[in-house]
């Protein structure tokens, strides 16, 4: 037997019998020393993560997305400009308000997440199967939730609650036909529509913003159930979906979708007769008419569910050069809510998970954390440094400011028009002088193994704070310097 194919523990022990417990004697009593039944054990314990409090039933699947009609007019994301590009994709399909036992087959919304690995890092799109949803405030969705869960004494599922809601809140009604047509009872997942359902911003070369919407039209043709087959169906197969799915895929018959976007300029926003970012509303097709962009594949099973659908993590935050975020008030809260959830279920590492992993090159200070690969080695692990070879910013990747009428929203210059040096200065200036001499000297003492650029450039600021204060400290340092050419350039 090759050693490729030895049983062994997590650490690479091999073992040489898995079926029978170490004990004392044939009838005798377990004994601690087994750490191979132990480790057993306890992984098993530890088998489950956290569910999704919604979406936690899904499954998924590997593909391609093909750019047929580039877009640079309108944004400057990579893989939407180059004619013909293909981009790796991970998508996962979902009830949103059953538990992972709950049937695929129920009346529900179906979410629709897609993974964009481009060349400029992961883009997540997490919409579902409705363009619209049934809140527009994000302060209203963990109550609306509730409503969709089990009652707090019953456990059961419960009508009351979620009418109640409903009839309490009327920006619902149209979620809710939606969810009550035919649409709300998909034949399976590749007989869907899916929609990014919020505004999203696409910024172009120029630094130009349009506000967008996303569609992806099912190749397959739209189909449903009635009520009476969805009920037939859970009864005998509580996984239809997925099957269907998988097994399509297994087959080579492909499910794909036609990838289309709606544009609006930022002159047309502020004349659109409601709330152009309100997520219970759509923009009419005829004055916002759906432009084609490109298709989505899916042509690859999971090799493992747990690791590649269960342990999948989306987040609209995540973004690429060229796409952003609107003003949509549930949008913005779930750029909190959704990687949160995410840290919580799986880890504050789990970018680094192979389905969740960017194709591109990952550089940043963030570290450590419950199963990190260690990135960074021992680079600087704070920013700004004096590492040359340390990531930079990129300033080019900069968003235009985001003009809401008297106020704009940017990435202000904290020191810009700040000035960092009277205060430390006046401060010194009513040290006595026997205090000046110890705070010299204890910062000389500080700065040991200190290199020479970073004291020299330090004491740029203690001369600019006060000439006695910079001339101190350089002599405690025992560097002597001519202080009037710091004063230049602050």
């Amino acid at each position: 037997m090759t050693d490729s194919k030895k049983i062994t523990s997590k650490s690479g022990c091999p073992i040489a019998d898995i079926q029978n417990s170490l004990t004392a004697g044939e009838r005798g009593p377990l004994l601690m020393q087994d750490f191979q039944l132990l480790e057993e054990m306890q992984s098993f314990n530890r088998e489950r993560i956290p569910e999704r409090v919604v979406h936690a039933k899904g499954s998924g699947a590997y593909g391609t997305f093909t750019l047929t009609r580039p877009i640079p007019e309108y944004t400057k994301a990579k893989f939407l400009i180059e004619e013909g590009k293909k981009t790796d994709v991970f998508a996962r399909f979902s009830t949103v308000a059953g538990e992972k036992g709950a049937a695929d087959a129920e009346r529900d919304v179906r979410g629709f997440a897609v993974k964009f690995y481009t060349e400029e890092g992961n883009w997540d799109l997490v919409g579902n199967n409705t363009p619209v949803f049934f809140i527009r405030d994000p302060y209203k969705f963990a109550n609306f939730i509730h409503t969709q869960k089990r009652h707090p004494q019953t456990n059961l599922r419960n009508n009351n609650s979620q009418w109640d809601f409903w009839s309490l809140n009327p920006e619902s009604l149209h979620q809710v036909t939606i969810v009550f047509s035919d649409r709300g009872l998909p034949a399976s997942y590749r007989h869907m529509n899916g929609y990014g359902s919020h505004t999203y911003s696409f910024i172009n070369q120029d630094n130009q913003r349009v506000w967008c919407k996303f569609h992806f039209k099912t190749r397959q043709g739209n189909k449903s159930m009635t009520s009476e087959e969805s009920a037939n169906l859970i009864g005998v197969d509580r996984e239809s979906h997925q099957r269907d799915l998988f097994y399509a895929i297994d087959r080579g018959e492909y499910p794909s979708w036609t990838v289309k976007i709606q544009i609006m300029i930022e002159t047309q926003a502020q004349t659109f007769p409601h709330n152009p970012f309100d997520l219970t509303k759509v923009w009419p097709h005829q004055d916002y008419p759906l432009l084609e962009i490109g298709v989505l594949e899916l042509n690859r099973n999971p090799e493992n569910y747990f690791a590649e659908v269960e342990q999948s993590a989306f987040s609209p935050s995540v973004f690429v050069p060229g796409i952003g975020p609107s003003p949509d008030k549930v949008l913005q809260a779930r750029l909190m809510s959704y990687p949160d959830a995410q840290r919580y279920r799986i880890g504050t590492n789990y970018h680094q998970l192979p389905v969740n992993k960017p194709q591109c090159p990952v550089m940043h200070y963030q570290r450590d954390g419950a199963m990190s690969n260690g990135h960074g080695g021992s680079s600087p692990n704070y920013y700004p440094n004096s590492d040359e070879n340390a990531p930079k910013e990129a300033p080019e990747y900069a968003e235009p400011p985001l003009n809401l009428g008297n106020v704009a929203v940017d990435r202000y210059d904290s020191r810009e028009g700040n000035d960092d040096y009277s205060q430390a200065g006046n401060l010194w200036r009513i040290f006595s002088d026997g205090e000046k001499e110890r705070t010299a000297k204890a910062i000389a003492s500080a700065m040991t193994g200190v290199t020479e650029e970073i004291k020299m450039r330090q004491l740029c600021h203690f001369f600019r704070a006060d000439m006695e204060y910079g001339q101190k400290v350089a002599t405690a340092l025992g560097i002597t310097i001519d202080a009037t050419k710091f004063l230049s350039d602050k």
